[in-house]
């Protein structure tokens, strides 16, 4: 089946590219949250970045990661900005992914409380808000949690809520005592009266949370297409990092948060360098993901490296080919 997906595919993303890498093409690419972590993605829609290497950006937002990347095998996106676990998910069912650049190398969530709970052992037999239970974030709050000495489904439990927005909802309806919420909703929720009993980063300091993910073999087949598409991203993440006042700027309006929120925000990404600045995959983190994800789906054997799921050729012919402009 996957094979007979793999021709489809071929069929009706490969053949209308063929010939047209040096023509300013559509190009659709997807996000699954619009959130501070996928600002420099939404920056390269908006600000020409995209434009500048004969692209035409249609963003599109796809909830869910196994969705997003079903849009990427249905030829619907070209690239889809998800997590890493979902890729890995998928490359270990057969499916022919390759992960070519990174776009949020870390995790930025703390866990939020009322002032009822002064420390993590306090939130025993209670309820912790977060973005998912069983993929991604979920899989990171479960390791630290354990590294903290509390396990899932014994001492706590998780009501996913889809995404960062209805966590923090949750929180303050009382619908669950503690809330995994990143930076800026975490000094969001600071502000509303709530407090931080604990960082995931302290745990996992390195975790690849959201990367570029392509079908391989339509990526090698459209290689010049898809490079054009780093050279977009590499552009957009050194700009953040250049521009402080102009991203606050765009990301407090295209997200619609106050200048100062977004400033923190900002403030916070860079210094943890959780954009990276030349679009890469933090190998380390990868390393760390595939083991989470192996631990927490139970695989059998020993989690393989990280690389196992990397195509690093694309951003770095990417970066070869901005230093000679």
């Amino acid at each position: 089946m996957l094979k007979r997906l793999s021709i489809a595919v071929l069929l009706v993303f490969v053949l209308p590219l063929v010939g047209a890498a040096q023509s300013k093409v559509k190009f659709p690419y997807s996000i699954t949250s619009k959130s501070l972590g996928y600002g420099p993605m939404l920056a390269s829609a908006k600000l020409g970045f995209m434009d500048r290497e004969d692209l035409e950006p249609q963003l599109v937002y796809v909830r869910g990661a196994d969705k997003s990347l079903a849009a990427v095998l249905g030829g619907s996106v070209f690239v889809s900005a998800s997590g890493s676990d979902a890729h890995i998910a998928a490359v270990e069912r057969g499916v022919d992914l390759s992960m070519i650049g990174g776009t949020i190398n870390g995790l930025s969530q703390v866990i939020m409380t009322t002032k009822q709970f002064q420390t993590l052992n306090d939130l025993r037999g209670k309820i912790i808000g977060a973005t998912s239970a069983t993929s991604g974030l979920g899989f990171a709050l479960r390791r630290y949690m354990k590294g903290k000495g509390l396990e899932f489904g014994r001492d706590y439990q998780i009501l996913a809520t889809g995404s960062a927005g209805p966590t923090l909802a949750a929180l303050a309806a009382g619908q669950v005592q503690a809330a995994a919420l990143g930076v800026p909703l975490n000094f969001i929720a600071a502000d509303q009266g709530f407090h931080g009993v604990g960082r995931i980063v302290d745990v996992i300091p390195s975790y690849q949370f959201g990367a570029f993910t392509v079908s391989r073999p339509v990526a090698e087949k459209n290689r010049p297409l898809m490079v054009r598409f780093m050279r977009a991203m590499i552009s957009v993440h050194r700009w953040f990092y250049a521009n402080k006042e102009a991203a606050v700027a765009f990301m407090a309006k295209e997200l619609d948060m106050t200048p100062d929120y977004a400033r923190r925000g900002w403030e916070y990404y860079v210094e943890h360098k959780i954009w990276p600045i030349d679009a890469s995959v933090n190998i380390e983190g990868m390393n760390v993901a595939t083991q989470i994800y192996w631990e927490a789906s139970q695989s059998k054997g020993a989690a393989p490296s990280g690389s196992k799921y990397i195509d690093q050729s694309f951003q770095k012919e990417a970066l070869k080919e901005l230093a000679g402009r």
